[in-house]
């Protein structure tokens, strides 16, 4: 299945019918965004995982623990994407 634009946003159109989205570290089904210290580079790592069931079992309200532990017994595959950001540092915005 190929996600469309927006899938992995609750309450878009392009949300999968049925699929869940759990919380994350911060306690929130969002992305908590790039913030390195100003001025460092820090690199961001998303992980795809291609899965053996349609559902993992666990509910919304599981901890990215639980859901881990249940990727770790299903993933058939998994892909990494590496990310770089650096905020600006203040002498650098002028």
């Amino acid at each position: 299945m190929e996600l469309a634009r927006g899938a992995g946003t609750s309450g878009s159109a392009a949300f999968p019918e049925g699929a869940v989205h759990a919380r994350n570290d911060y306690g929130t089904r969002d992305f908590g965004g790039a913030a390195p210290p100003e001025g460092e580079r820090h690199r961001y790592v998303f992980t795809v995982h291609a899965v053996d069931q349609e559902r993992l079992g666990p509910g919304p309200d599981a901890s990215p623990a639980v859901v881990g532990f249940h990727l770790r017994f299903h993933t058939l595959a998994r892909a990494h994407l590496i990310a770089e950001y650096a905020a600006p540092s203040a002498t650098n915005a002028a």
